[in-house]
């Protein structure tokens, strides 16, 4: 029989939903997944599951030691820098085996009007030609907008927001994607939507808004993902758990 291996899988997207259900369907397997906790109603998950986070790596040290973590399996958000970057140094600290699952990001086609950005405050200074905004950016890192005044912003989010940027209206929609690129365009074209913004997340989930802003010949204020260290980052969930099974 062979040897079982506790894996602590670093969740909160749809690619980690996916492996979750992959990992724990392997027979010498033992799962745990961490949440950031986040969102209050998130989607269902297969064996046991830690809802409170890691924060910027608070608590994870103490859990890798308590449970007998073998191997850190990271499919955290693209842009969940602070997490990934921590999580790799602790498991480097104990000899705990680290693999990163990175979606491929988006690129640009000719028929695209991308301005790439290296961060949220450049996408924010970048809207002074723009009046209707459609922020597609989640809710936690709406603030660096709010000194943004004259606009009318389109925010969309899973849940509610706290936004409240001077002289400006802002008009909420909540919901779960993913949205078709049909509902997409019919969304910019009834807000009249001058430009999206959007971090660059790569992957099949939110791709719909960036296929609409390319049919209407909207732009799109695309942020670029942040650099992070080197760790041994796989962009195939299948060579990522093939290489889980010959290393841990």
């Amino acid at each position: 029989m062979a040897e079982l291996k506790k894996i602590l899988l670093i969740g909160g997207t749809a690619d980690a939903v996916q492996l979750n259900s992959q990992l724990f369907a392997l027979d010498n397997v033992v799962l745990l997944t961490s949440l950031a906790g986040r969102t209050k109603n998130p989607v269902p998950l297969k064996g046991e599951v830690l809802f409170h986070g890691f924060g910027d790596g608070g608590g994870l040290e103490e859990i890798l030691k308590t449970q007998g973590i073998s191997c850190v399996i990271d499919a955290s958000h693209p842009f969940a820098a602070k997490i990934k970057q921590k999580a790799a140094q602790i498991c480097e600290q104990l000899n705990v085996q680290y693999l990163r699952y990175d979606r491929p990001q988006w690129e640009p086609r000719a028929d695209d009007r991308w301005i790439l950005v290296p961060d949220l405050q450049s996408a924010a200074d970048c809207l002074a030609d723009f009046k209707r905004i459609f922020l597609t950016i989640g809710r936690q890192e709406l603030a660096v907008f709010e000194e943004v005044t004259e606009k009318e912003f389109l925010v969309r989010s899973i849940e509610a927001v706290s936004f409240d940027p001077q002289s400006s209206t802002v008009t909420e929609i909540q919901g779960r994607g993913p949205f078709s690129k049909i509902h997409e365009m019919d969304l910019i074209q009834e807000y009249n939507i001058d430009v999206v913004v959007s971090k660059n997340s790569g992957g099949m989930a939110t791709i719909a808004k960036i296929d609409a802003a390319r049919a209407l010949s909207v732009p799109v204020i695309m942020v670029e993902r942040p650099r992070l260290d080197r760790a041994q980052s796989f962009n195939d969930m299948d060579d990522l758990i093939r290489q889980m099974q010959l290393s841990v």
